[in-house]
């Protein structure tokens, strides 16, 4: 049986080296896709299975040469400074770059992402859009958000999952993260699925599928979480993001 391979696009990223690691302790095949090779090469030397690649995740012309032959893509990009332009923007370039290659993708959005107010409602907003964009396009995917990075106590060993986006406040190890992407791409039980993830007390997640079954598939059809508010009606929604909804969605909108 072929060793599954994976995509991680922001490898070098403060998520996305625990991504590679949980990865190669998984023993999958990796791609580490990095603006800066050199960087990346530092990063991971000594990693098994790790290939690096450099390119723009924003442009689907570099993307194109890295999404071949490639079982699942983990998405744990983000430029607070270009919400727009980085947060939302890799989802369609993603899409466009697939042209009808079908992996499962898990993107790392946020907490909070529901909540259109306060100083980071732009941000949120367009992580958002990106989140309503890859659940529009009919691919398998997991939208994990993690809570607050390292906002955790000493006995916080299990990672804990949640939905509706209604904690405001909650931390998480860094490596929870990176692990519960890393196991939504492996768990059948995990697709179709959004969830904040948390650091708890307790022993580290044994049986992964079965965490994964225990939450609320989103429904299908529908452009939000399970449980989600719905604060984004299409009718208000900028020009682009309405045309790449109809580019890449697969099933209607609602």
């Amino acid at each position: 049986m072929a060793t599954p391979s994976v995509l991680v696009v922001g490898s070098t990223g403060s998520i996305g080296r625990h991504v590679v690691h949980a990865a190669a302790l998984r023993g999958l095949g990796i791609r580490a896709l990095s603006r800066d090779a050199a960087r990346a090469n530092r990063a991971f030397a000594g990693i098994p299975g790790v290939e690096v690649v450099q390119g723009d995740a924003t442009e689907p012309a570099s993307l194109l040469r890295f999404v071949d032959a490639v079982d699942a893509v983990i998405l744990v990009h983000g430029d607070d400074s270009r919400p727009e332009g980085v947060d939302y923007g890799v989802v369609p370039a993603l899409l466009g770059a697939l042209n009808g290659r079908r992996p499962h993708v898990a993107l790392m959005s946020s907490i909070n992402a529901t909540d259109a107010s306060g100083p980071y409602a732009d941000l949120l907003t367009w992580k958002r859009r990106g989140e309503r964009l890859l659940r529009a396009s009919g691919l398998a995917y997991t939208i994990v958000r993690p809570g607050w990075f390292d906002a955790v106590e000493f006995a916080d060993d299990r990672p804990v999952l949640a939905q509706g986006d209604t904690a405001r406040m909650g931390g998480v190890r860094r490596e929870h993260v990176a692990q519960t992407l890393v196991e939504a791409v492996l768990a059948p039980s995990a697709s179709g699925r959004t969830v904040e993830v948390f650091s708890g007390p307790g022993s580290p997640v044994s049986d992964w599928d079965a965490l994964f079954a225990a939450t609320q598939a989103d429904a299908p059809g529908s452009l939000d979480g399970a449980l989600d508010p719905p604060i984004l009606p299409l009718d208000g929604e900028p020009a682009r993001v309405v045309a790449d909804l109809e580019r890449f969605g697969k099933r209607p909108p609602r």
